[in-house]
């Protein structure tokens, strides 16, 4: 009899211990940036952040530099339930999710903390909706700046100097149609290939934000850099829905309250890299000028009238409507 309770307080205490066990939790994110980028500075102190309020039972193995493929690779993993998590970006999703590209309408907005607000508001609510319609739960809009130009050839102070040069942009409609509209020929090259291409000359020039440059070593391999400051653009921080499901409620409060935590830590850290590495562009023997943007503004803005007649036009409208109201 003694033995037999002996047994049964055994088992109890596996039976015990097996919840506990099984409430631990390792998820991968992946993204495409440098080590050193904001995004990856984000992602681990996203990681970080998670471990910290889980007790150490939620760990996110962390992996850049494209190593689970690029954007597009991630996102279809994250719809299939392969990756769990990814730091992605505005181009690449909004060819799943097309309203993210409204945010990247020509010259939105005025500054980081303008695209923010707008960013956070009843839009942000929307793409939410929009993204878990895919498969996808938006967990925070991350930063990836204000983009600019560089190339082989010559300083850019005009769209003119645009017409003829084989720019390479991501997947995203709005950034092709922008610099078709500036007369470039633009190509879709991966960003993880960019630097040979550039290098080898494939293509004339690229379109980024600087601090994109400087992490990838982009200045090793152009001349110029103009700072068209055409549009800005996100990292939406996304999770598979899959994996979302699985969670318990008390996970998923410890995920939102991370990633809440995390994308003010990446935004600030956005702008100061911005600010930072943009002066420190002329020391690495590239040339910076600032052209007359509102000439760009301007020759762009076709771009917009024609995105109102697309599938996204009311979507775009409410954008538009928001950032001035706004501003």
């Amino acid at each position: 009899m003694k033995l037999k309770s002996i047994c049964l307080a055994a088992l109890l205490g596996m039976a015990a211990v097996g919840p506990a066990l099984a409430q631990e939790v390792k998820l991968t994110l992946g993204h495409n940036a440098a080590p050193g980028n904001p995004k990856d500075e984000g992602s681990r102190h996203f990681a970080e952040k998670v471990k910290e309020l889980s007790g150490g039972r939620i760990e996110i193995q962390v992996a850049g530099n494209a190593q689970l493929g690029d954007d597009t690779a991630n996102l279809t993993g994250m719809r299939t339930g392969s990756i769990d998590l990814s730091a992605n970006s505005q181009g690449a999703v909004s060819t799943l999710i097309p309203e993210f590209g409204a945010l990247g309408m020509p010259y939105l907005f005025d500054t980081l903390e303008h695209a923010w607000k707008v960013a956070d508001g009843p839009i942000g609510d929307e793409l939410a909706q929009k993204a878990d319609a895919k498969g996808l739960v938006l967990l925070g809009i991350m930063d990836n700046g204000i983009r600019h130009t560089s190339n082989n050839k010559h300083p850019i102070t005009k769209p003119e100097d645009l017409k003829g040069l084989k720019i390479r942009t991501p997947p995203d409609p709005v950034t092709v149609a922008i610099f078709r509209a500036l007369g470039a020929d633009t190509q879709q090259i991966k960003f993880s290939e960019l630097y040979i291409a550039l290098q080898q000359g494939v293509v004339d020039g690229q379109e980024n934000p600087i601090m994109n440059v400087y992490s990838s070593k982009l200045y090793e391999v152009q001349k110029f850099i103009s700072l068209t400051g055409h549009k800005y653009e996100t990292t939406p921080l996304l999770m598979s829905k899959r994996t979302w499901t699985k969670l318990s409620d008390a996970d998923k409060q410890v995920i939102r309250a991370a990633a809440k935590d995390s994308v003010a830590f990446q935004r600030n850290l956005s702008k100061e890299t911005e600010a930072k590495v943009t002066a420190e562009m002329p020391k690495l023997g590239i040339q910076v000028n600032t052209p007359d943007r509102e000439v760009f503004r301007k020759a762009s803005q076709p771009v917009i009238e024609e995105a109102y007649k697309g599938e996204t036009g009311d979507f775009i409208r409410k954008v538009v409507a928001e950032a001035e109201k706004t501003r």
